[in-house]
């Protein structure tokens, strides 16, 4: 029997206004296996939330902050009872094998701590004031109502990278999660909900956390465009974030913008190469290379690159695809017939592009119950050169391009040679190379010995160039993209003085 599921307005869980419904399916059983059906909203359902929110918010923001944070704590309280079915759910609906969903949940859970341990440190800084009797303070005020547009790539983690700061400092929340993850979407805001009706008691307001699922054109459209939404967080690629952009600045509405990345893993001569090659084929294959940090080239000192490679190749033939829920997978499925298809594009530019050569992968895997699925086999080129498309596009799979450096100028020029600035690595075992990395490497995110993947949700996430427009998510520095700062001057010298003149000219 199918479930249909609802969109949650005004803390009351309902029907869309279109009477319509998507289906969430398995990508690796995609036939077989019906996770159940979503709303299919419209500017309707987006204008109700929105009103919702809107008036949550004048109660949710005088809830002191340290209480705010309870229903965050208490949040990452039912996420660790939940973890293993979330874990698996989540694997069932978007592929990635069950090891990295339990990491995704436990990133929620990890953000849910950090942002209940904030609401107790929203620190304001003061100054001196240049007159006599006089202070000056400055306090962070919350914003408003935040739109919330998540990808599908990380359907837990993400979504609490913005939800949770945001709720924090006091803003209400419409959220529009990825069309491909619904599921576990939907969960996080019932486990939401559940914390705010078991800390504020009788006091529970309705609407401070709304989703309204859809599609982009009609669901996200309405909420960037809408001029009660006072800012935006988005996640996804950078074509759509320009388009988000553009839309988001006839209202001036704060945007933050997370897009895509084309991040490079460098190996030089000295480096431990078994360390490495381990960490290429975690960064390149892990989430089948759907991730915006993903390995996507490998820059390799010339002296070790031939090496390298023989060992790179005999490793990526050991890895094993299938479904996540099962033991001793290693790659899981694409997340839908449509990536799996551009993933394939990619390759076949690859295969036409100047001298690159494809030395394993490189088509469907579709033997056994592998043809259930949108899975694709791990592709490794080499020879490729910073020109070719598929050293330079995000291809968002499982893809490694191999590249050559004679140095370790060329290879960090070979690195920041992209639109893209998101995450970065470099192994060596020379301390003085690392630190010209850290400092010449053009990326949000630089790795010393480690994968390009593996953020840790107490330090900033984001980058530079086309992968951002400037603000970072996780951290301490995502609390201040939820904020506004307010300078507060207090004069006790029983007179009217004057700050912008010239208190000077008697000296």
């Amino acid at each position: 029997m199918t479930t249909y599921y609802k969109n949650l307005i005004n803390g009351v869980w309902q029907e869309p206004k279109s009477g319509q419904h998507f289906e969430n399916r398995n990508p690796a059983n995609w036939n077989d296996d019906l996770i159940g059906c979503f709303p299919l909203s419209g500017k309707e359902d987006v204008n109700e939330a929105v009103a919702a929110a809107k008036t949550a918010f004048d109660k949710w923001r005088l809830i002191p902050a340290p209480k705010r944070g309870d229903v965050l704590k208490r949040v990452g309280d039912i996420m660790t009872e939940r973890k293993d079915e979330i874990a698996f759910e989540m694997t069932r609906e978007m592929g990635k094998v069950f090891a990295e969903t339990k990491g995704d949940t436990q990133e929620g859970i990890d953000t849910a701590y950090y942002a209940a341990s904030e609401g107790r440190r929203l620190f304001g800084l003061n100054a001196p004031s240049e007159l006599p009797n006089k202070m000056n303070l400055s306090f962070r005020f919350p914003i408003g109502v935040a739109g919330i547009i998540s990808p599908w790539n990380f359907p837990m983690a993400i979504p609490t990278w913005k939800i949770f700061p945001a709720l924090v400092c006091g803003n209400t929340i419409v959220f529009k999660p990825a069309q491909l993850t619904p599921k576990t979407a939907t969960t996080l805001i019932e486990i939401i909900e559940q914390a705010l009706k078991d800390v504020l008691g009788r006091d529970y307001i309705p609407g401070v956390v709304n989703i309204v699922h859809g599609s982009g054109t009609e669901v996200g459209n309405a909420i960037t465009e809408h001029k009660d939404i006072d800012l935006i967080s988005f996640t996804g690629s950078t074509a759509v974030g320009k388009k988000i952009s553009e839309s988001a600045s006839s209202t001036l509405k704060r945007v933050s913008l997370e897009l895509g990345g084309k991040n490079a893993q460098i190996v030089m001569d000295d480096a431990n190469q078994e360390l490495a090659l381990e960490a290429v084929l975690w960064g390149a294959f892990g989430t089948t290379g759907q991730r915006c940090t993903a390995t996507s080239r490998l820059i390799l000192h010339e002296k070790i690159y031939d090496e390298f490679i023989d060992k790179l190749v005999r490793k990526v033939a050991t890895l094993k695809l299938g479904y996540g829920n099962n033991n001793g997978i290693d790659v899981g499925p694409c997340v839908s017939e449509a990536q799996r298809n551009t993933v394939h594009k990619y390759v076949q530019i690859g295969e036409k592009e100047d001298k690159a050569v494809r030395v394993i992968g490189g088509s469907f895997a579709d033997e056994g119950d592998l043809a259930k699925g949108w899975f694709y086999k791990p592709t490794v080129f080499i020879e490729v050169n910073r020109n070719m498309r598929i050293a330079r596009e995000e291809i968002f799979g499982p893809v490694l391009s191999v590249l050559k450096a004679s140095s370790l100028e060329e290879a960090i020029d070979i690195l920041n040679d992209t639109p893209y600035g998101l995450s970065s690595s470099i192994f060596t075992q020379d301390v003085n190379k690392a630190f010209v990395a850290v400092r010449d490497i053009k990326a949000g995110i630089t790795y010393i010995n480690g994968a390009t993947i593996g953020a840790e949700a107490h330090m900033p996430f984001g980058g530079v160039k086309e992968t951002g427009n400037g603000h970072r998510e996780g951290g301490w520095t995502v609390y201040d993209f939820f904020t506004e700062w307010k300078a507060v001057y207090i004069d006790y010298s029983g007179k009217l003085q004057r700050a912008q003149i010239d208190n000077y000219e008697n000296i």
